[in-house]
């Protein structure tokens, strides 16, 4: 297959999705005017009377496009910032991971795939292109996964350090401070988490502010718990101590539950890799010698 006639399907298939985008368009502006001109077909006045409203129209989209293009920036940014990556750059890198997968998985694709087969070529060539779109959100999706795990495995050690630091008379923004520090062996993305938020209240941000910026960094619904729990400690006075603790308590018997139900289901995910890999192998060894040794008293008689 030749790169000319690649081209001409790649410039096919925009012209296509150019028609498909301007005809729904068309159809949109159609339903616009017949809506306004109450199901009749607009003469030279009502062309005249629906340009301010066309205009309008176009504005008023063109605006909620931007819109939703901000919300999805946002969500981006917050997806690499749970994901760990909060320099300034991360979106701009993100976004040539993947304009670099888009590209090179399919060329990698046209230079080592053999054109003997059309279909098999056309074929390779659709999974690259589906590949170097999913494989970057995928990556992204599958890192903030193993992060927030992580960050939740950590959570009941670190109260359990802060328990000891404010019933020692500490305050609790030194005493997150220090186990921050603590931690940052062990657990380094809580402990960067718990940096943020001593650098933040060091700035003069109000500390429900900066603990809810805590959970919306992380996105684990136990940091969103605790976080509750300290802001209506704090606007109702009782102790810090005692909340760290229950909690503390809470997310240790959760984590053993969470390690308990994973242990109850690994019998079941042992049966695919035990049903056609293990247990071949075993027949083969084991029935082998005597299925060779039957075979070959019958070819005496």
């Amino acid at each position: 297959m030749s790169p000319l006639l690649i081209v001409f399907i790649f410039v096919g298939f925009v012209a296509l999705v150019t028609a498909g985008v301007a005809s729904v368009e068309l159809v949109r502006r159609r339903r616009v005017v017949s809506r306004v001109s109450g199901g009749n077909a607009p003469g030279l006045g009502a062309t005249a009377v629906l340009r301010p409203e066309t205009r309008r129209t176009k504005g008023a989209d063109f605006i909620e496009r931007l819109q939703e293009s901000q919300k999805e920036n946002e969500t981006l940014n917050s997806k690499l910032v749970q994901a760990g990556y909060d320099s300034p750059t991360a979106a701009a890198i993100y976004f040539l991971m993947r304009l670099s997968c888009l590209v090179m998985l399919p060329l990698v694709t046209l230079l080592i795939m053999p054109r003997t087969d059309f279909r098999l070529y056309v074929l390779a060539m659709f999974v690259s292109v589906v590949l170097g779109l999913i494989l970057p959100m995928a990556l992204l999706d599958r890192t903030i996964r193993l992060r927030q795990e992580r960050i939740r495995r950590a959570v009941p050690d670190a109260l359990d350090l802060l328990v000891v630091c404010v019933e020692a008379g500490v305050s609790l923004d030194a005493g997150i401070l220090r186990v921050a520090r603590e931690i940052g062996l062990v657990h380094t993305d809580l402990a960067h988490e718990l940096h943020v938020v001593n650098r933040l209240t060091n700035a003069g941000v109000p500390r429900e502010q900066a603990l809810r910026g805590l959970w919306q960094r992380t996105g684990v619904e136990d940091i969103r718990a605790l976080v509750s729990s300290l802001i209506q400690s704090e606007k109702w006075g009782t102790s810090v101590a005692t909340v760290l603790r229950v909690a503390a308590e809470t997310l240790r018997r959760k984590r053993r539950q969470y390690a308990e139900k994973k242990a109850k289901q690994a019998p079941l995910k042992m049966t695919f890799p035990l049903l056609f890999f293990i247990l071949p192998a075993l027949f083969v060894v084991i029935m082998g010698p005597a299925v060779a040794t039957i075979i070959k008293e019958f070819s005496r008689i």
